[in-house]
């Protein structure tokens, strides 16, 4: 972990002001492609619901039936990229569930609003074609902060709960108003402040930036299906993380909140790592387990 975070530190930081991140997004790419690796391992269907894409990725031997919809990260600004489809790629393989990949709308041209009547979809397809079998959701950063929002949107409107969440560094604060943030931010060699919250802002749209389907934290987080957290301390997110794992403990929710100290933002991604590999492996071990059961 350590010369992954060195490689990362001699990368200029978009997140510091934003002005830089909106220069940045000037240049930003397009999706990354379903790497070939994946398309031989499984059968891969793109299709369209509320005119954004959404990838399913089944395994061409040893299926489970599980569904996992996993949201990427990017800030909600930037596109999903090679580490997202890593991630995805290890869980997969360690799992044989099927995994759904919805590419919604980037801030600021679209908003929560926008994300949330597109994930109603995909949920409502999800489940359908899942019958008995469990359906997950999944993310990273704030693909997990997302995950979140569509668990309590199927808590409020009586819908069935996901079977559990894996989250992978949430952002579950997007105010970043934590006073535990700024003493992390010389440790954590990607993220900033400044950059974020203008992403925030942008996110929300018409919403409040504390509305909880924008800010998950903010929300009484009672009712929720199991979830595990995996995080690392050297990460500007880590006090929302911890805040949010004791305020649904309180709620009687249950949350494994499982911290590697030295560990960066969606260390998961480096999965040549043994914080990364140890990871996997214990949200693998949720998923197969929901399957036995």
């Amino acid at each position: 972990m350590k010369l992954t975070e060195w490689l990362l530190r001699r990368k200029p930081n978009v997140f510091v002001t934003e002005e830089r991140l909106r220069e940045a997004l000037r240049h930003s790419p397009p999706d990354a492609p379903v790497p070939e690796s994946l398309r031989r391992s499984c059968r891969v269907n793109t299709g369209t619901l509320d005119g954004h894409e959404v990838i399913t990725l089944t395994p061409r031997s040893g299926a489970t039936g599980t569904e996992v919809i996993y949201l990427h990260g990017g800030v909600y600004v930037r596109p999903l990229v090679s580490a997202h489809w890593r991630i995805i790629e290890a869980l997969i393989r360690r799992t044989g569930a099927t995994f759904v990949v919805p590419l919604y709308g980037l801030a600021p041209r679209y908003t929560a609003d926008d994300a949330y009547r597109f994930l109603d979809a995909v949920y409502e397809t999800v489940v359908q074609r899942a019958g008995d079998q469990p359906v997950f959701l999944a993310g990273d950063s704030c693909g997990a902060g997302l995950s979140v929002g569509l668990a309590i949107r199927c808590r409020d409107e009586g819908q069935r709960p996901p079977s559990g969440l894996l989250l992978f560094s949430p952002w579950l604060d997007v105010t970043m108003t934590n006073p535990g943030i700024p003493a992390l931010t010389k440790l954590d060699p990607m993220l900033a402040p400044a950059g974020f919250v203008a992403a925030g802002r942008d996110w929300a749209g018409a919403r409040s930036v504390t509305d909880p389907l924008v800010s998950p934290l903010h929300d009484t987080l009672k009712n929720l299906p199991p979830i595990s957290v995996y995080q690392g301390g050297h990460d500007i997110l880590l006090p929302d993380a911890e805040k949010f794992a004791a305020k649904a403990r309180a709620a009687g929710t249950h949350v494994d909140l499982h911290l590697w100290p030295t560990a960066i933002h969606v260390f998961v991604g480096a999965g040549w790592t043994p914080e990364a590999r140890q990871a996997l492996r214990d949200a693998a071990d949720r998923i197969r387990s929901a399957a036995r059961d």
